[in-house]
Parts: structure tokens; sequence; C-alpha cells
């Protein structure tokens, strides 16, 4: 079975019964049930990686909070960006739905709005408004200290999704929860090199900086050329901050001064979606003149697969809703937590867009 298949299978695994989360956690075996996940929001569930490179763990004794019954407790989640994207629609969604399903008492959420004085002050102001857990999806990976410190000291802990923090754990947060995004990076280019049939003039749209989540994209992209696909070459980089608007501007620029560029990574499908309208505006056909590979698994990104504009994405699923609370109830339970819970990831191409377009987000 191609990696793919497995990753496909294995998604399967995950579910949410309808007393309780019984997601896969940290003791995935990686077999198959047909039980889909209630509190995604109509998608799948994640599996956790099987991995023993998780960081030292941390328990509740050892980050010294208090024991918590999440049935009733008021929760706090600080988003980061704007619902207006997908992913952070899904994010946002997961999280309600799991937090319904748990029986949470109250959950107050925050939107940063891609600010991190923001976010800093969203987080203070929710522990103002007595949350006894935190779930946080930073603006960067720097920064956050203030608000982490004001958890601290009210004795709230801290668990952060999807973008990882400079922090330590067990100290200012308990875990991170999140994909492997070096790894994303790295297939993509496996992604590209096979889309491009092995050789491409290269440009890359750059995620927001400041952020472990464009840092590793890159690297793992980069990385897998150098060792992997020499027929690929990076002729041009630059930031367009995950968003649509300036994917497109960006991409228009690239291709004005480069006309050689045969092929675009994109650390996250809005920039794609944009590189699709900017490869159409230069006279070109997106997905056969030149090759757009991307991340994320939104659902109009998979509809440019199969409608043939865009070549490949790897997933990155943002409904960490049941895996969030799950993680809480083990760490309230005095289970030790890894530092970084990391997730597997899917990818769509020609091959199984179409079928898979109901997965997407």
């Amino acid at each position: 079975m191609t990696r793919t298949g497995v990753l496909r299978s294995r998604r399967l695994f995950a579910a949410v019964a309808a007393a309780g989360i019984v997601l896969t956690g940290c003791t995935n075996t990686g077999e198959d049930d047909a039980a889909s996940s209630a509190s995604t929001g109509g998608g799948d569930g994640q599996v956790v990686r099987d991995t023993e490179d998780t960081g030292e763990g941390c328990t509740l004794e050892q980050y010294g909070a208090e024991p918590l019954e999440l049935e009733g407790a008021v929760v706090g989640f600080s988003q980061s960006e704007p619902d207006t994207a997908a992913f952070r629609a899904a994010e946002t969604e997961s999280i309600r739905a799991a937090a319904d399903e748990v029986g949470v008492g109250e959950l107050l959420v925050t939107n940063a709005d891609n600010e991190l004085p923001k976010q800093i002050a969203d987080i203070q102001d929710l522990l103002n408004r007595g949350v006894e857990l935190l779930l946080v999806a930073p603006v960067n990976s720097d920064g956050l200290d203030p608000a982490l410190d004001a958890a601290k000291a009210a004795g709230v802990p801290v668990i952060t999704i999807d973008r990882k923090v400079t922090n330590t754990p067990c100290e200012d947060y308990v875990a991170f929860l999140g994909s492997d995004f070096y790894d994303q990076g790295a297939r993509a280019a496996d992604a590209m090199s096979e889309a491009a049939g092995g050789e491409a003039q290269v440009a890359i749209l750059l995620g927001s900086s400041g952020n472990n989540v464009t840092d590793d994209r890159n690297a793992g992209f980069k990385d897998q050329v150098e060792a992997e696909h020499p027929g690929l070459e990076i002729v041009a980089e630059q930031t367009a901050n995950f968003a649509r608007d300036e994917g497109q501007a960006v991409a228009e620029q690239l291709l004005q001064s480069n006309p050689d560029i045969t092929a675009i990574y994109a650390h996250n499908d809005e920039m794609a979606l944009g590189a699709v309208t900017a490869v159409q505006s230069a006279g070109l056909q997106p997905g056969v003149d030149v090759t757009i590979v991307s991340i994320d698994g939104t659902r109009n990104a998979v509809q440019a697969i199969v409608d043939g504009q865009i070549n490949a994405v790897i997933e990155s699923n943002p409904r960490f809703g049941p895996l969030a609370f799950e993680t809480a109830q083990r760490f309230y339970d005095g289970e030790t937590i890894p530092e970084d819970v990391i997730i597997e990831d899917d990818q769509y191409d020609s091959e199984n867009a179409e079928a898979d377009l109901g997965n997407a987000f």
C-alpha cells in the first residue's frame, strides 16, 4: 500500500463515541475503524503518529496544576487568525463541537486577527473571565511570554495547537498538538517532482514570518529538493503571509520578473489559490504550464485539483477539538503528556482528489 493509502486507512481509526471522546491519542495502533468523528464538524478525526521523539513529557504534578473536571468547566480558546480562512473556521468549529461533546460548562472564544498584542490581551482577558483551561493557536512562535506567564500565575494549564511556541514545555505550556511541518514540506517536494516530471524552475510563496510552520515547511521542502530532486531548481521565494490576495500579488510579480518559472510551491492553500489566478492572468494554464503544490487540504484547493488547476495538496488537518480535549482529560487524569503530540496528515492529488473531496474542509 502507498503511504497515502496507509494514512487514509489510519485516519478512519479516530472516532468520537456518543458517550465521549475515544480518540487514539498516543496509543494509536493504526487499526481501521469505520466510525467517524462526530465532533469534528463533518470530517475525519486526527490520528497521532507513533513516535518516541516526543520530548520528556509532562504530568499534572510536574506542571503544578490542580485536578479539573472538564464537564462543567470554563475553557478558553484563543484563535490566532480570522475564521474567514477555511483552516481557522474548521479549527474553531472543531473546538466548539468537541467542547459540546465533552459537556464543557462554558467555552469562551477570542480571535487575535493575526495580531500578537491582541492575542496577549485576549488571553489575559480570558484569564480575568475565569477560564480553567486554555487552548491556544499562537499567532507567532515567539512573543507570547506575558500571556503564558499570566496563565502560569493563575494556575491555568495551556495547550497549544497547530503552531509551536519557543517557550519551555511543562513550565510555560503543557504540550503542543500539531503536524510535522518539516515532513509536510518534504512531501510537498516529492509531490512537486512527481507532478513536474522531475524538472522545474520553482518559486516559493512563504507563509508569515516568526512561526515554526513557515520555517519548517520551507526547510523540509528545500532539504528534500537538495537530497532527492536535483531537477527542481528554486529560483525565487517571497513572503505572502498565508493570504490569498497576497499570494496572487506576489505570484504575479514573480512570474513577471522571472518568466521561466514553471512551478509554484505555496506554504498554504490560500496562497496557492491566489497563485492560480496569477498564472491565469499571465496567460498560462495553472496545473499544466505551471505546476502548483500546496499544504492544507481546503475544499477549494482540493476542488482545484479535480479541475486540473492545482497538482497536489499535502493535508494539514485542523480538526483539533477531539484531540485537544482528549489530551486535556488525560493530563488531568495524571497521565504523562508528550511535549509534542504529532498527528498524521494525508495527501490529495489527481488520483484521489475527487473521491476524497468530502474529507476536505
